[in-house]
């Protein structure tokens, strides 16, 4: 017998090697998937797939004078609670990966971060100050960065790709409810954020100038400064509203808006009641007017 192959029997084989490689290629395109590696084509979509970084905030313990052992324990705990705003801040950076715009890092997590940095560290100086030297200045150590891989991307403007796109697919769930959701349900629907070309509502805060003592002289021209500063930050809440009108998700009010707007009027409300204590009885308990609501 001829060991030479028929011609329709090499061309059968031809077939088979042929189906062959083109499974054996596709297994390795798939293994090479699976494995986390990307065509060059991809090479966006990697950079998306990214961690999102982390947040680095300046140490503040060795910064502190001698703490009076009266002061340490209020002072251990304020410290604890810079850590844990830390902590919450870098959970909040990996929860929220890709929403909001090209500013919605600063925003909705570092600007909010910074704030509740000042009124830690304030309440650190206040009870430093009781029983020895009261330090100043560490709210130079309030502001953090974020570091790491998309730093640029998350922190820096125009690198998110589809920003505008990702502000609509928060506003696509009804963002005109989100304003009645943080007023507690009494907007009715939302419709302050909701509706084309309705109002933003109005952001609405306790007064303090009314809550306050009889204001000793050397005090007036601080306390002074701090009321007009309450009225300062409320005016910026109320623009921030109205330029962010459909950004973000449901929560977007409370954590880019009201929540950074209590957190500074605690640190402002806290200076207040400082420097009346400096030469009369500190007043306590302002801190219950930092809340703001949202109205129609």
């Amino acid at each position: 017998m001829s060991r030479a192959l028929p011609k329709y029997n090499k061309r059968r084989v031809a077939l088979i090697g042929g189906a062959a490689a083109v499974a054996l290629t596709g297994a390795i395109v798939a293994g090479t998937a699976l494995a986390g590696e990307t065509p060059k084509s991809g090479s966006t979509n990697a950079k998306t797939l990214a961690g999102p970084g982390t947040i680095s905030c300046p140490d503040v313990t060795g910064q502190l004078p001698a703490i009076p052992a009266s002061a340490q324990a209020e002072v251990d705990r304020n410290l604890a609670q810079l850590q844990t705003q830390i902590d919450e801040a870098n959970k909040r950076l990996v929860d929220t990966v890709g929403q909001g715009g090209p500013n919605f890092v600063q925003n909705a997590i570092l600007g909010p971060l910074e704030d509740k940095r000042v009124a830690a560290l304030n309440r650190i100086e206040t009870s430093i100050g009781r029983a020895a030297a009261k330090p100043e200045g560490l709210e130079a150590f309030a502001p953090c960065t974020l570091s790491g891989a998309e730093a640029g991307a998350e922190a820096g403007a125009g690198e998110e790709a589809g920003a505008g796109a990702e502000a609509g697919a928060g506003a696509e769930a009804g963002a005109g409810e989100e304003a009645g959701a943080e007023a507690g349900g009494e907007e009715q629907g939302g419709g302050d954020t909701g509706e084309a070309g309705g109002a933003a509502g109005a952001i609405s805060c306790p007064d303090v100038a009314s809550q306050l003592p009889a204001i000793p002289a050397s005090a007036q021209a601080e306390v002074d400064r701090n009321l007009t500063l309450l009225q300062t930050q409320v005016d910026e809440a109320n623009k921030r509203l109205v330029d962010t009108v459909g950004q973000g998700g449901p929560n977007f009010v409370q954590n880019a808006i009201l929540g950074p707007l209590e957190d500074k009027r605690v640190a402002t409300v806290n200076r207040i009641a400082t420097a009346i204590g400096r030469t009369a009885e500190k007043p306590q308990g302002l801190d219950s007017l930092a809340a703001c609501t949202l109205t129609q």
